[in-house]
């Protein structure tokens, strides 16, 4: 293969009901600062029907130009359909970089368009950069570098894929600042019909159920209670969701306590979960492993409540408290609740 025949990033931007996620603007934010190293545009991938007005909202996050794929069959995301579709926009235009969101449709859709274009994909990637094939040669190519957690989250793996293009990779959420663009060009349209795409469904789609949390999703919130092993029991949440409350935040935890079965998976914050920005990170009996860190750190401001006073939570920690979370935290809600009800009087 001939890696020097592909040129470009190109973004596939998820959307669901007309409504674009959050991680495609990250992915085009991030991807402009990696296009602007490699002197590429950055290309949005945008797949659905009658989405063509969404375009003008990716430029002001970086995007270039936007290919749209327009077509009845891709009204709700099936799984065929869209690889079709993708993959022969990846193959008319020859792209150097592909990225994607590592959401469910974005797991889904990633390896099996890199299949059918014969590349690798690194996935649910947590930081990309662009650097030389070897490093140690400054004459050889400047390609993406990959990396992701592995071994459960206990290393980080660098993934470099030298001799086949696309080089494609799955981004988790939330992994990258979301930056709007000083002064943005509007980006260039171009529609890319594809050919007997409704030849390509192979479900019939009887019913969408969509289902309401009665929490919100720990990366939308702007204060998180984050519990650790040093809460002690699973009914201890309790505790801590009695804080967020008076602060209006949520609560979310370390993996040891979504291990042990005490809270969901949908809360985990670290590696092997999800990484959030919020304004206030409030870590509860968590010891601060480099797993857990790497999902959190970016926090505006991070409170560590902990017994242990050589925790390493207190190394990244904006305000620390040596003392039993349990004790402390019912405190501290008692403290906010009697100063909402003075604001109130």
């Amino acid at each position: 293969m001939n890696t020097a025949d592909y040129k470009g990033l190109f973004v596939f931007i998820q959307q669901v009901d007309k409504k674009i996620s959050s991680v495609s603007y990250e992915l085009v934010s991030e991807g402009r600062l990696l296009a602007d190293e490699l002197g590429y545009q950055v290309t949005a991938v945008l797949l659905g029907h009658g989405v063509t007005e969404l375009s003008s909202r990716l430029a002001k996050y970086g995007a270039d130009r936007v290919i749209v794929v327009d077509d009845p069959a891709l009204e709700t995301y099936q799984t065929e359909p869209y690889t079709r579709a993708l993959t022969e926009v990846v193959l008319a235009k020859k792209p150097d970089i592909v990225l994607f969101g590592a959401t469910a449709i974005g797991r889904d859709l990633a390896p099996r368009v890199s299949g059918r274009v014969e590349t690798g994909l690194t996935a649910d990637c947590t930081k990309l950069r662009i650097d030389y094939a070897d490093p140690k040669d400054t004459s050889s190519d400047r390609i993406l570098h990959m990396t992701r957690p592995a071994f459960g989250g206990n290393i980080m793996a660098t993934i470099l894929c030298p001799n086949h293009r696309p080089q494609m990779a799955t981004v988790r959420p939330g992994v990258m600042q979301r930056t709007a663009v000083d002064n943005p060009k509007e980006a260039e349209i171009e529609a890319f019909p594809v050919a007997g795409l409704d030849e390509s469904i192979n479900i019939d789609i009887l019913e969408i159920v969509k289902k309401t949390s009665a929490k919100m999703d720990i990366q939308d919130a702007k204060i998180l209670v984050s519990g650790g092993r040093g809460i002690g029991a699973p009914e201890n949440f309790k505790v801590l969701e009695e804080l967020a409350n008076a602060l209006g935040g949520t609560i979310s935890s370390s993996r040891a306590n979504v291990d042990a079965g005490w809270i969901e998976k949908d809360r985990q914050v670290g590696q092997t979960g999800k990484t959030v920005r919020p304004d206030m990170y409030i870590a509860c009996g968590i010891s601060g492993a480099i797993q857990h860190l790497a999902g959190m750190e970016e926090s505006e401001i991070i409170v560590a409540i902990n017994k242990d006073p050589s925790a390493p939570i207190f190394e990244v920690a904006d305000y620390g408290v040596v003392g039993d979370c349990m004790k402390v935290v019912p405190r501290l809600t008692e403290e906010l609740k009697k100063l909402a009800a003075e604001k109130v009087n």
